[in-house]
């Protein structure tokens, strides 16, 4: 869900959700842009594998815009 989100959806530096929490109140996850980087995400975008998925979201947006 976090690496979806954020090759879905364009953030400004240095915002946007960097890590995923579970909540005490609901139980549910939630994402966070506060604390430390999910580990999984800096791999994604350290491999280059982020930029790669935006640009295949932007390719699919466009086609289906046909």
């Amino acid at each position: 869900m976090l690496i979806e989100t954020c090759s879905r959806f364009e953030f400004a530096s240095g915002s946007g959700p960097i890590a995923v929490y579970r909540c005490d109140d609901c139980g549910y996850y939630h994402l966070t842009s506060r604390g430390p980087m999910n580990e999984r995400l800096a791999k994604f975008i350290a491999d280059g594998k982020l930029s790669l998925e935006r640009e295949a979201n932007r390719w699919i947006d466009k086609l289906k815009r046909r």
